[in-house]
């Protein structure tokens, strides 16, 4: 946003005093105020400045060009103000014509904002130290669109990229607390303090800046995999009798599916006083299946103080309780409590965005937790969000944050909710939040026939048959750039590094996401395509839930319907209805991804209009479910393959000169053909001589086609060290496939690729073989029989789980000739449904099912895993 060169700031001898200098003219001392630069210029401000460039010619000619430098910032016409540092007593100094001393960082904001509606620009400087907000910044529309604003640390104010955590310029959403402690009666190694009144409510404690764990059980476990410890006794009638009072207290758990997570807050025990009084469990979009029986677990309780690192707050008697560390000195430890959800806000409105506002070197921290307020469903999504967090942007153009770190923010980072233009979030640090890094929303009233959850549909006549969006309040044009996500979701589970949702033309590039418990990038009802996903690298994904990728997208727009054959039909009656959202392809171009849970990419239910190109997918492969209009091509799939998972009739996909090293591992893909054009596929064999080729005929007995694919060892120039360029004159440059750069993924800003971890590199699997990672882990037998007129297989592996919907690895798989069993088509059984209930007996395998059949020969219902949720059929 800033490109011209700013005057430079020089610190003033004295505390309060005032210095104004240029380039080469030096000088030490305390802090800077102000260095006022005003344009158009009156008569006597010009014959001073004529005068300064009568000097300038007596200047060696080094200092000749940085004072001539200096000029061109005086004439950008720029206002830098530098309030007293964090802490210091506001400061008396009174103006003096041009120049005057910001007292606090409230009055240098006031000030900026009296410039900008000059049309003047304007930077408040900020000393290093800690901002403890008393309530969040709020940044507006200034009456000119010219006047810019820059906030953020000296010597960020420039076009130099610096490193917030070494600048230390921090906002804090915390109070610090100065506490008498005492040993706490009854409790061995805890100690006591009494809380002021005036603190508010507070559920993270902060110790030398350092988290520390609201009592829990299970303990807190770092190695974990679930929220760092999970017990199907958490909840228990026997644990629950022993606590005296745990309203106020959280359960936590796990979707039964891995699809996210629930959360609760205690209200109290019930009458039994062995059971909870819970409200919540609003936060996910597909509650249907419930939360998961043991991976949860309790906090805030005050019996479940047992731990070091542990606390407790009593409200009642504004008591604070703490399980310190052996070596922590208590008495000279500093405390915080977050007071505050959100730190800036940058807001205008409809008629009146905010413009050119960019906060810079800020370390933002200390916010409070938001799970409970997770509650708004998207359009047809999984997910339900807060739309809140650490900075919020909203009605805004070209505004940034740009070389900033949100550290253990207890939400989301940044927002950028409903109408934005080009508003971005740039070399950025977000580790440890505690809901998602960076969320694009979308107002759901600019989507046409929208609607709000998985299973429900609009009759086809209802339809809104006008392309496009209704009207602008989404993001547009916006942007994340060269930022390094780290653990993000370390509370809430159905998060992501970065998140899409009802927007336009956004575009995610050169950065790192890795340690995520979902997908490191989420589009969800991306709705009006354009979004660009490049040159990142995304690893360590899906930890702590499952059927997923490193990149994630549903496309539930319109068209979309749970049931395949409804959608066919729907698409068939309007043709390029599937494109009446998903207007503009959505781009994912040289990439890197790796998924040790799932796939590394994954297209799931209507994503349409994609085009997947230069992709090194490093183990968990490419995943396409139903969806229009998908091109993947020109891509590595290191020890994996392409998954096709139910397309629709006509989906016009095409799958060409990618390198592959397994088969193909579709599921319910229906005969005769997959999609438009899928060849001209290479299939990697390292055991095959050099320069040797063969027909790819294992593809082509797969998909039909593949006709000008081949299989031989794709010479890669060294796999081990991730670079999987082939070598010239490779067989693969016979199908068309060309080379891309293997060193060019992921963050650039040295500071960031300091931070960034590594990429856990695959060992090369050898061999042509079948299926994939997906399906590697399972036990159960996957052998296909006929039963009763039908083949029918057991649900084997994450691939099946994910194409049925189902919440775990259970049920009989229905592949084909439902029609042509008696039996089955008596009860209306369909191909591609999934037995589960046999009456009232569960079918979790052909063996029960047998078992079943043999007790109760023609039961009163059968039950079906249909659409992605059950349904019984009584026999006709």
């Amino acid at each position: 946003m800033w490109n011209a060169t700013e005057c430079a700031l020089y610190p003033a001898k004295g505390k309060g005093k005032v210095a104004q200098r240029t380039e080469g003219q030096g000088g030490r001392g305390g802090g800077v105020q102000r260095c006022s630069n005003l344009l158009p210029l009156g008569r006597g401000r010009f014959l001073r400045q004529l005068m300064f460039l009568k000097k300038l010619l007596l200047l060696p000619t080094a200092a000749l060009a940085t004072c001539l430098l200096a000029v061109c910032a005086l004439a950008s016409s720029r206002q830098i103000l530098i309030p007293a540092a964090p802490g210091d007593k506001p400061s008396t100094a009174k103006k003096a014509g041009s120049s005057h001393s910001p007292s606090t960082l409230a009055v240098a904001l006031s000030d900026a904002d009296g410039f900008r509606q000059k049309g003047d620009n304007a930077i408040v400087a900020l000393h290093k130290g800690t901002y403890y907000l008393s309530g969040p910044i709020t940044l507006s529309p200034a009456d000119s669109p010219d006047g810019s604003l820059i906030l953020g640390a000296v010597g960020a104010n420039g076009t130099n990229r610096i490193d917030p955590l070494k600048h230390g310029v921090v906002f804090s959403g915390g109070r610090p607390l100065r506490l008498d402690w005492q040993p706490a009666a009854g409790k061995a190694g805890v100690f006591q303090a009494v809380v002021p009144d005036d603190v508010k409510y507070f559920d993270q404690l902060f110790v030398n800046d350092e988290p520390q764990i609201l009592a829990r059980f299970p303990n807190f476990d770092p190695a974990a995999k679930h929220f760092n410890g999970t017990s199907a006794d958490a909840t228990s009638p026997a644990r629950v009798a022993r606590w005296r009072d745990p309203a106020g207290a959280f359960v936590h758990a796990l979707h039964r599916a891995h699809w996210g997570d629930f959360h609760y807050r205690v209200l109290g025990k019930n009458a039994d006083g062995k059971t909870l009084h819970l409200e919540g469990g609003w936060q996910n979009n597909r509650p249907e299946a419930g939360p998961h029986n043991s991976l949860r677990f309790v906090e805030g309780v005050f019996e479940e103080l047992d731990a070091p690192r542990e606390w407790f707050f009593d409200n009642k008697t504004r008591t604070l309780y703490y399980y310190p560390p052996a070596a922590l000195d208590l008495a000279a430890a500093t405390i915080v409590v977050p007071q505050l959800e959100t730190l800036v806000r940058i807001v205008g409105t409809a008629g009146k965005p905010v413009r050119n506002v960019s906060l810079r070197g800020i370390v933002f921290k200390h916010t409070l937790r938001t799970f409970m307020k997770t509650n708004e469903p998207l359009q047809r999504g999984d997910w339900r969000v807060w739309r809140g967090g650490a900075v919020v942007f909203e009605n805004a153009e070209d505004c940034e944050v740009s070389d900033c770190a949100f550290d253990g923010v207890g939400g989301n980072a940044v927002l950028v909710n409903n109408r934005n233009r080009r508003v971005g979030v740039a070399r950025c640090l977000v580790r440890d939040a505690g809901a998602s890094g960076v969320l694009f929303l979308g107002d759901p009233a600019a989507a046409r026939s929208a609607l709000f959850h998985y299973g429900k549909t609009l009759p086809p006549e209802k339809l809104d048959t006008t392309p496009g969006p209704i009207g602008d309040n989404f993001p547009q044009d916006c942007y994340v750039r060269d930022s390094l996500f780290l653990r993000v979701g370390r509370v809430e589970k159905q998060t992501a590094g970065v998140n899409i949702d009802l927007s336009k033309n956004i575009t995610v590039e050169h950065c790192t996401i890795a340690s995520v418990p979902r997908a490191g990038i989420n589009i969800g009802a991306g709705t009006w395509g354009g979004h660009t996903i490049r040159d990142s690298d995304i690893f360590d994904t899906v930890r702590e839930t499952g059927d997923h990728g490193s990149f994630n997208s549903w496309g539930r727009d319109r068209f979309w319907r749970p049931d395949i054959r409804a959608t066919d039909a729907v698409v068939a009656a309007r043709p390029g209805i599937q494109f009446w959202d998903a207007a503009t392809p959505t781009l994912l171009l040289h990439n890197r991804w790796r998924c040790d849970h799932g796939w590394d990419i994954d297209l799931d239910d209507g994503s349409t209009n994609y085009i997947i190109r230069d992709n090194l997918c490093l183990n968990g492969g490419i995943k396409l479910r139903e969806g229009y209009g998908r091109v993947v091509e020109n891509n590595i799939v290191v020890n994996n393959s392409f998954h096709p998972h139910v397309w629709y009739r006509d989906s016009g996909d095409i799958v060409r000169r990618n390198i592959f090293f397994r088969r193909y591992a579709p599921i319910a893909m229906r005969a005769p053909t997959w999609g438009k054009e899928v060849d001209a596929n290479f299939l990697h064999d390292p055991k095959a001589a050099s320069g040797v080729t063969r027909p790819a005929d294992e593809l082509r007995r797969q998909s039909r086609q593949d006709e000008k694919s081949l299989s031989g060892n794709a010479l890669f120039a060294a796999p081990a060290a991730g670079d999987y360029r082939v070598a010239a004159g490779s067989p693969a440059e016979k199908v068309g496939f060309k080379n891309f750069a293997m060193d060019d993924f992921g963050v650039s800003a040295p500071w960031l690729r300091a931070l960034a971890p590594k990429v856990k590199l695959p060992a090369v699997a050898g061999g042509a073989t079948a299926g994939g990672a997906t399906a590697a882990k399972s036990v159960r037998d996957g052998a296909v029989l006929v039963w009763r007129g039908a083949q029918l297989k057991n649900i084997v592996g994450l691939g099946e789980v994910s194409a049925a919907g189902l919440p775990e690895e259970t049920g009989v798989f229905v592949v084909s000739d439902a029609e042509k069993s008696v039996f089955l088509k008596s009860y209306g059984v369909r191909d591609g449904d999934v037995l589960i209930g046999w009456g009232k007996t569960p079918v979790s395998d052909l063996r029960t099912l047998r078992e079943a059949a043999q007790r109760d020969p023609a039961p009163a219902v059968l039950k079906v895993w249909r659409n992605q949720q059950p349904a019984e059929l009584k026999q006709r």
